[in-house]
């Protein structure tokens, strides 16, 4: 009994400190809405887009953790990275390098 609840109350504080991230990131970035993208053993990918068009992510160490995450921050989350959703995210310079870099073999900007 003691071993679940020293579980649970593990994954509680990952839960609140992702949802802290989250919010922080939300309030950087004029709110925020979110995507999970689950990434096998690994866990579950939390992709945020700021509403200025910056992005950035969270790994959850499971898809319960991250949706009791970006439920307690109170961003929007969608179902898919597409749209209007995706449109939202701005690149600049070093996003588009190092895309090409890991698409084609072009510089690796590290």
């Amino acid at each position: 009994m003691a071993d679940t609840q020293q579980v649970d109350a593990k994954a509680e504080r990952k839960v609140a400190r992702l949802a802290k991230q989250i919010s922080a990131f939300s309030k950087e970035h004029g709110g925020a809405e979110g995507q999970l993208a689950y990434i096998g053993e690994r866990g579950t990918r939390i992709v945020l887009v700021g509403e200025d068009g910056g992005w950035g992510d969270l790994v959850a160490p499971s898809y319960e953790i991250a949706e009791k995450a970006v439920e307690k921050s109170g961003i929007t989350v969608h179902e898919e990275f597409d749209g209007e959703f995706a449109a939202k995210v701005t690149t600049g310079p070093y996003e588009w390098s190092r895309m090409a870099g890991i698409q084609v073999g072009g510089p690796s900007n590290g």
